[in-house]
């Protein structure tokens, strides 16, 4: 009961830091949008409503790029420890991982929005990912970075997701993904802890691969839970 009572008092302070980070990543969008707005000033009436939309649209893009950027370096910095293991639910291990997950939870808010983009690749690098050359990540669910290897050429479809832990028993499970060269994870489909996925497979769209799972490279597995289909040609 203490540690419930725990949990929900600092859900607290983590929302109103989830807020600061928004309002200080907006400052430099505020600032570009100041200037738009007084350069537009004196200008005939569409000319100055012109400037002021593009001015909300570019101020609304530069603070999603500083947005992840913050919470990249933060995220990576501020990151505690976390190791692969098994730790019960009630501790301050789960409480170190919701931390770390809070960044992410914050930069989810713009990360779909430039998906696949460099910016997105290097905010997960800078949240702990090991992410190949020529990674293409189409999803904001991308979670436990730190967890995660991408290989080179690695696909993540649209609204896939990529899981680093699962709550079970009691106990909360941290385990690595490994993505091998050129895999494609299709959109929709859930990859959980502790999986390897092997050099040119394929997890087919919507699929589920269970904890533990290993792919053989070469090869194509869907369904729920994800089983063999055929050999990649």
């Amino acid at each position: 009961m203490r540690f419930a009572l725990v949990q929900h008092l600092l859900t607290v302070p983590a929302a109103i830091f989830a807020a600061v980070i928004w309002g200080v990543c907006a400052v430099p969008s505020y600032l570009m949008f100041l200037e738009i707005k007084n350069w537009s000033e004196g200008h005939v009436l569409w000319t100055e409503a012109l400037a002021i939309c593009i001015g909300l649209g570019l101020g609304y893009l530069l603070w999603g790029l500083v947005l992840l950027l913050v919470c990249g370096i933060l995220g990576g910095l501020l990151r505690p420890p976390l190791r692969e293991g098994r730790y019960p639910l009630k501790s301050w291990v789960t409480i170190g991982w919701a931390w770390s997950l809070l960044f992410h939870k914050v930069a989810q808010m713009f990360i779909k929005n430039i998906v696949p983009s460099l910016q997105v690749n290097i905010y997960y690098k800078l949240m702990g990912a090991n992410i190949g050359q020529g990674v293409q990540i189409l999803t904001d669910s991308l979670n436990d970075a730190h967890m995660v290897t991408l290989g080179d050429g690695v696909v993540v479809g649209g609204n896939a997701t990529i899981n680093g832990h699962l709550v079970e028993r009691g106990e909360i499970v941290l385990a690595p993904v490994r993505v091998g060269k050129n895999a494609v994870i299709g959109g929709g489909s859930t990859v959980q802890p502790g999986c390897t996925i092997g050099e040119g497979a394929v997890v087919a769209s919507r699929a589920v691969v269970p904890k533990w799972t290993d792919i053989p490279a070469g090869e194509a597995w869907g369904g729920i839970p994800a089983k063999f289909i055929k050999k990649v040609e």
